[in-house]
């Protein structure tokens, strides 16, 4: 988590920066508007990173000398076959297509994404190891 949480850091640092020059330099509002949510996002993504770091501590991930064996069992658990991706993909495009094309054919996606988001949240409810 310690090399993710610098990235996005750094990432935050950038925005905050491109942002006030960005800001000092032009007249536009809505350039500096974007790079100002993209400081907050990037901040808000770093922020959680660096809370995860100090909660869980270091992974092995984050040693360089770090063994394969030494991963932990319960986040190598993938399902075999899921259809839960396709539902929440076509739910997306379908919400996608309907802000464009109608209110109607949006409404169609929501019911169609949400069974997909909650498939992926419980779907391996009943493996005691991943919950």
């Amino acid at each position: 988590m310690k090399g993710e949480a610098w990235l996005f850091t750094a990432t935050a640092l950038f925005f905050g920066v491109t942002t006030a020059v960005y800001a000092w330099l032009s007249q536009e509002p809505a350039g500096s508007a974007a790079l100002c949510v993209s400081f907050v996002m990037s901040s808000l993504v770093a922020a959680y990173l660096w809370r995860q770091y100090r909660r869980g501590g270091e992974r092995p991930e984050d040693r360089g000398e770090a063994e394969v064996r030494e991963a932990d069992g319960r986040r190598l658990y993938f399902p075999a076959r899921s259809y839960f991706p396709v539902l929440a993909a076509a739910g997306s495009a379908l919400i996608g297509l309907g802000v464009v094309q109608g209110l109607w054919l949006c409404l169609i996606g929501f019911g169609v994404l949400l069974p997909g988001v909650l498939g992926f949240a419980f779907q391996n409810l009943d493996r005691p190891d991943t919950a």
